[in-house]
């Protein structure tokens, strides 16, 4: 699988793709509401990126970014097999992806800094740790992690930080993480978590990360989820999400389609197999009613973006 996210016009989201399924979507457009589609690393770095348009008979638009404004170039392309390769070959990292193509710079103005934060220590250290919170979770994109920054602070009467600033701390915070986390070796307890949901996944039993934002909601929602030969579910929504990395515990709900309790307890059985076939240790003592809780938990969750 590529290390990429691609997003596309009608907001898909396709995380680590195979070269294959990459070239499925570059193919794909060029229709009404389907006709970009841009290219991230993982985990995203601000302003690195490559993206594409394309419209029915017509070029196909390619650019790319690798940092700063003037780094922001862009090529025609007649068709969608030098465009695979090139998006291939960036995704790859490999010498030379951009060869062989008339690149010429956007010319794009510079950036505008974001003014100094307005704010007391206490505020400012109050702020970050929000920010931080979220970054360790590990499922927030740079977007949402600069909207958390924008409205944490906000009162009826204030809004102490601009659109840029957050941008500008969530960036800050989020490239400290980036280093932080290329220290890591091996696979982490929540890439475990996340190959045991995989397998579930794969036997009928719908599995979530950090879905939706209360039980209550989880409940209501995880049916629409559902492939219609699912049998049950499992997951953990976003309350559960942040005792992970303070409580080395996580809780996980599940349940069956058919209401029965025989089928709820046949689901709970399957999600601690899966889990302990992957390395991670549950207590759970069989009631249906009761939550299984995956402990010890070291969760250390590398970011996507």
């Amino acid at each position: 699988m590529l290390e990429i996210v691609v997003k596309t016009e009608n907001w898909e989201r396709h995380v680590r793709v195979s070269a294959g399924e990459l070239a499925g979507l570059v193919r794909r457009i060029g229709g009404g509401g389907d006709r970009f589609l841009v290219v991230q690393r993982i985990p995203d770095l601000p302003d690195v990126f490559v993206q594409v348009w394309h419209e029915a008979g017509g070029d196909y638009q390619l650019e790319y970014r690798d940092g700063a404004p003037d780094r922001h170039f862009q090529a025609m392309v007649a068709g969608p097999e030098t465009v695979i390769a090139v998006l291939t070959g960036w995704a790859h990292q490999e010498a030379g992806w951009n060869a062989g193509l008339a690149w010429s710079s956007l010319n794009l103005p510079p950036n505008r800094e974001a003014p100094p934060l307005d704010l007391d220590d206490d505020e400012r250290e109050e702020l970050e740790e929000e920010v931080r919170g979220a970054l360790v979770g590990g499922y927030v994109s740079r977007a949402e992690l600069a909207e958390i920054a924008e409205e944490y602070l906000v009162t009826s009467d204030r809004r102490p930080v601009s659109r840029e600033q957050a941008q500008a701390l969530a960036d800050r915070l989020w490239l400290e993480r980036v280093a932080e986390q290329a220290e890591l070796e091996g696979e982490t307890d929540p890439e475990r978590l996340t190959r045991a949901f995989a397998a579930l996944e794969e036997a009928g039993v719908t599995a979530r990360e950090n879905f939706a934002c209360c039980r209550n909601c989880g409940h209501a929602e995880i049916g629409g989820e559902a492939r219609p030969d699912a049998r049950g579910f499992v997951y953990f929504h976003r309350q559960c999400t942040p005792t992970a990395p303070v409580g080395q515990r996580l809780t996980l709900l599940y349940g069956s389609f058919d209401g029965s309790s025989e089928t709820t307890v046949a689901i709970g059985h399957e999600v601690v197999a899966a889990l302990e076939a992957v390395g991670l240790h549950t207590e759970w003592d069989r009631d249906p009613a009761r939550a299984i809780t995956v402990t010890p938990l070291h969760w250390l969750r590398r970011l996507v973006g």
